[in-house]
């Protein structure tokens, strides 16, 4: 394949990325609290660390790193609220959750949004 071809094609991968990343989250605080309201999963993707240092209320603390292995702490069935400490973990996290199955994703971004 031609040099030329893949700079371009890897050009353009990473501005995709690049503008997936700005947009890190999908729903708006009041939002994502109306959902928990009405029974929405809330999961804290930071490190254990970070969640004992201070977490929304009534949060679940899957890292994102375990959530692979941890997808049977979470009901498929109903909507999923994740957030992180400024919103990339927690993108990761929601394109997980999407790819397995998930149908009803929402990343709050970074805690703060709550």
């Amino acid at each position: 394949m031609d040099p030329l071809i893949i700079g371009i094609a890897l050009v353009v991968f990473a501005a995709v990325a690049l503008f997936m990343l700005q947009k890190r989250s999908d729903i708006a605080g009041s939002e994502a609290r109306a959902l928990v309201d009405k029974g929405a999963t809330l999961v804290d993707v930071r490190s254990a660390g970070e969640f004992a240092s201070g977490h929304v209320e009534g949060a679940t603390n899957i890292p994102v790193g375990e959530l692979a292995s941890r997808l049977d702490e979470l009901p498929s069935d109903k909507p999923v609220v994740v957030y992180c400490a400024s919103g990339i973990r927690s993108a990761r996290a929601k394109a997980l959750l999407v790819a397995r199955g998930y149908a009803e994703v929402h990343n709050l971004g970074p805690m703060s949004a709550w």
